[in-house]
């Protein structure tokens, strides 16, 4: 493994976290907007019944 100097590793360390924490706020948004077309089409189906 290659000696990397200590402000390398920090920085390393610090775009490792920026990484995992972008991911799972893309991963949360995704499925906050999944979540929310789907109840708003659930709510306009019901709304929209035909009476047959």
């Amino acid at each position: 493994m290659p000696q990397l100097s200590p402000l390398n590793w920090i920085f390393l360390f610090v775009l490792f976290w920026a990484a995992m924490l972008t991911i799972s706020i893309l991963i949360w948004w995704s499925s906050k907007i999944f979540y929310q077309s789907s109840t708003m089409t659930l709510t306009s189906t019901k709304e929209n019944k035909w009476n047959w």
